[in-house]
């Protein structure tokens, strides 16, 4: 089940974009990891949509993605310095929000299901924000990050992004969506973004 608009959203984008999605991939750290806490690991995290693209290659074959909708938008330098310095957001760790990015055994419980799931460790991991606020390539190069994800690479998708290019593909055949069918019903009230 998709759980938000912007889980939505990435649906249709990817789906428009030619991938086939799946939704809400749960994930544990193994048992084994010598890092694993019984009491703090044993609930699943889940990574909101997966899509698979069967004529691309590698890593833009896959893309991982988690979506972030928070409504003032999604600053990188500010969610690097919460995470760093181990702030309380929202009730919780700054860190539990990006788990698969900030912890090596959560990277490697993310990376064994997408294995698991499409026979390749290879892909791009995505944050799909609501609204960049800063610059992209503080949070897709962040070293600490990228390691723990073995090099793949790190990706910012804002809506922005995503509703300018699903806007210019979208046509008259009707939409398979409620969201493509929305942009259908705007484009054809003759409103421009």
């Amino acid at each position: 089940m998709k759980e938000d608009i912007l889980e939505q959203l990435v649906d249709d984008y990817l789906m428009f974009n030619g991938f086939f999605t799946i939704h809400n991939l749960k994930f544990l750290p193994s048992a084994t990891d010598p890092e694993y806490v019984k009491n703090k690991d044993s609930v699943a995290s889940d990574i909101d949509v997966v899509g698979f693209h069967p004529r691309r290659e590698g890593a833009d074959r896959i893309w991982v993605v988690s979506c972030k909708s928070w409504q003032g938008g999604f600053d990188p330098v500010a969610r690097i310095a919460a995470i760093e310095a181990n702030k309380i957001q929202y009730g919780r760790a700054a860190w539990k929000s990006f788990r698969e990015l900030v912890k090596k055994k959560w990277a490697d419980a993310l990376i064994a299901e997408i294995e698991k799931l499409t026979g390749s460790t290879n892909f791009t991991y995505v944050t799909a924000v609501t609204k960049l606020r800063g610059d992209a390539s503080v949070w897709q190069e962040h070293k600490p990050f990228r390691d723990n994800l073995r090099g793949n690479p790190i990706k910012i998708l804002a809506l922005q992004d995503m509703l300018s290019d699903l806007y210019k593909k979208t046509n008259t055949t009707v939409a398979s969506s409620e969201v493509g069918r929305l942009l259908q019903v705007i484009k054809a009230s003759g409103w421009k973004p």
